[in-house]
């Protein structure tokens, strides 16, 4: 019961700031549920190095410093040593040292800052994003996306994942659908007798959308860990006040 609350405490706070995209509503793309968890500190570190090792070399988050980083267990060293690039700060931002108009130059459009990306896009958004790469000769960088056509970005995590293939489909109503097959394993996935075990890889996705979701507002994990606490006292305080109250209001009518 406490994991369901917190869940729907976690869905309702998260669904205010969320503008989702057109196409991710109607007319686009089945997303796929992320099913994530910020209170999963875990996750988060987990997410955390992702974001470290992986997307930080182009995609600055310039809203969240590294020290931030301890809210969610982690010690300053572990910091130091995992995530931080040679040279920072322990209260440095987040940002990375690739010039604004080299970035351009090279794939076209300066890679965004990721420290909103969480609340403009959504959770299910991000997680069907990154999981979402396929393999596309036609495109400069030899990938395309099934939630973002035509995309410039690379697909980084092609070695973890594999190769994927857009095969269109006929759904039970007759109408044609766009679907990803993986034909080739990467080192997080599978290939058994022609189905795909992709458990492994999905987490990892997973962890790293937490994290973005979390970088988004770094203040909710301590906010939804107080709310509990402030329920439970008021529960526990008003409780035997509500039934001392029913009690005297009954009491001439027994």
């Amino acid at each position: 019961m406490k994991n369901k609350i917190r869940h729907l405490i976690a869905a309702a706070a998260l669904a205010l700031p969320v503008a989702m995209p057109a196409f991710a509503n109607e007319g686009g793309p089945k997303l796929d549920k992320a099913n994530i968890d910020i209170q999963d500190t875990e996750s988060l570190q987990r997410g955390a190095q992702i974001f470290a090792n992986y997307c930080l070399s182009c995609h600055s988050a310039s809203m969240m410093r590294y020290n931030r980083l301890e809210d969610i267990g982690l010690t300053e060293e572990q910091i130091k040593a995992d995530l931080m690039p040679e040279g920072a700060k322990i209260g440095d931002q987040m940002n990375i040292a690739m010039n604004k108009q080299d970035a351009k130059a090279w794939f076209g459009a300066t890679p965004p800052d990721l420290s909103l990306i969480a609340r403009s896009r959504g959770a299910d958004y991000l997680y069907s994003y990154l999981r979402g790469f396929y393999r596309d000769p036609s495109r400069p960088t030899g990938w395309n996306n099934l939630v973002f056509d035509k995309v410039g970005m690379p697909h980084i995590f092609w070695e973890w994942q594999g190769e994927q293939e857009l095969k269109t489909v006929k759904s039970a109503e007759g109408q044609e659908e766009h679907k990803l097959e993986l034909v080739k394993a990467g080192t997080l996935t599978k290939l058994e007798n022609g189905k795909a075990n992709t458990a492994e890889f999905d987490r990892r996705m997973r962890d790293l959308t937490n994290f973005l979701v979390y970088m988004g507002e770094p203040a909710a994990v301590k906010r939804q860990q107080i709310g509990y606490v402030v329920v439970m006292f008021l529960g526990l305080l008003l409780f035997p006040l509500v039934y001392l109250l029913k009690k005297e209001y009954w009491r001439d009518v027994h």
